[in-house]
């Protein structure tokens, strides 16, 4: 393995758009993400359900529900 071209492995600060924050391994030194496992649905058993722009309503108009 050539070790020149081998990108150097950081101790990463990862930042969630909930604001958690945890330190990681990886070649980036800073990483954002929009999920976190402490905002997940799977992991808190909490349903987070959102109407983005109104799409259920737009589909109830179109169908007349």
């Amino acid at each position: 393995m050539q070790t020149a071209i081998q990108p150097k492995y950081n101790v990463t600060k990862v930042t969630c758009a909930c604001g958690n924050s945890f330190e990681a391994g990886s070649a980036k030194e800073e990483l954002r993400i929009e999920i976190c496992s402490s905002c997940h649905p799977f992991f808190t058993g909490k349903q987070k359900f959102l109407d983005a722009g109104g799409r259920v309503d737009k589909f109830k108009k179109k169908y007349g529900i």
